[in-house]
């Protein structure tokens, strides 16, 4: 059983306190990140506490402290002690010197990829929803206010698509009724947060769909956006979630692959499975990591090299299947 970590006890005498999350940070990044940040700013009002990630999409604006997130790391700052969460620190992009340098560091995530964690302190547990479930873990249950059973709920729907995915356990379920307990609009969250698409955004899923391409017999999707097309449509990569979701939903497929260029032949990959395949295995093998049924990676070459390159893994887990 992962041992527990006292958050208040470990920040205790700390005058300067860090948080950060991994690079493009999702729902559930954003959401454990500032639920934490809350929770530290309520209890430890006298501490200097930054909270440090690329920016995030504007649908997570709703949440409470978003606009105290600091997304330039170029100044040299020592923290007294430094939050990686939903992350290894590897992850952290322009924040992981604040990490390296950081007199305390704690590791709070649930991804396989980092089964042992980064920091000197370490709360892993891979079989959890979301980083965002293990934040609720550590807090004091009485010292939880509205805003911050908010910033939690969302990020647990966004890392279980509303509760659907496979990594949705009756521990999950319970902490969301806790949560809504606080009485926020969470009907409202999810739709706003989840589904909601604004009409440049569906218009490139629509595209991604359109020009996917099925292979495997069926059993693997792919669709891929260039540069080209993102600066056509003026989107960014937050613009882009969803699309893998959407993909794994074709019928008789069990492996979905989208990508999008990041720079010269180099492609984002996002990959998404049902249980016949483990794509954090696939994405490792790249360098990059998740979940068994969501994960991700960087890779070079052409759009066809990606392809080929991962339709070798993917094809060795269907078959042994």
């Amino acid at each position: 059983m992962v041992k527990m970590i006292n958050i208040l006890e470990e920040c205790s005498n700390a005058k300067t306190i860090g948080i950060s999350g991994h690079v493009r940070p999702d729902g559930d990044c954003v959401g454990s990140c500032l639920s934490l940040y809350l929770y530290l700013k309520k209890e430890l009002p006298d501490a200097e506490i930054d909270v440090l990630l690329e920016q995030p999409a504007d649908i997570f604006s709703c949440i409470e402290g978003v606009e105290n997130i600091q997304s330039d790391f170029e100044a040299d700052k020592q923290y007294d002690v430094f939050f990686a969460v939903d992350c290894e620190k590897g992850r952290l992009g322009g924040a992981e010197k604040y990490f390296d340098a950081a007199g305390k560091t704690i590791n709070i995530d649930h991804h396989i990829s980092n089964a042992n964690g980064s920091g000197q302190l370490n709360y892993v547990v891979p079989t959890a929803s979301s980083a965002s479930e293990l934040v609720y873990d550590l807090l004091e249950k009485d010292k939880i206010n509205e805003e911050i059973a908010k910033a939690i709920y969302i990020g647990i729907i966004h890392d279980t698509g509303v509760f659907q995915y496979s990594n949705t356990s009756p521990k999950t379920l319970q902490i969301a009724a806790e949560l809504i307990k606080f009485g926020f609009d969470f009907p409202k969250l999810i739709e706003e947060t989840f589904y909601q698409k604004s009409y440049v955004q569906n218009q490139i899923m629509g595209r991604a769909l359109l020009e996917s391409i099925s292979f495997m017999d069926g059993h693997c999707i792919v669709s891929g956006v260039d540069k080209k097309t993102m600066d056509f449509y003026n989107v960014s990569s937050k613009d882009l979630d969803g699309i893998v979701n959407q993909l794994c939903n074709t019928k008789g497929v069990d492996c979905a692959i989208f990508m999008y260029e990041v720079g010269v032949l180099e492609y984002k990959v996002s990959l998404r499975s049902n249980e016949k395949v483990n794509v954090a295995k696939v994405a490792e093998y790249f360098g990059g990591g998740g979940h068994v049924r969501a994960a991700g990676c960087t890779m070079k070459g052409t759009f066809h090299d990606v392809i080929n390159n991962l339709s070798l893994h993917i094809e060795e887990q269907l078959t042994v299947c």
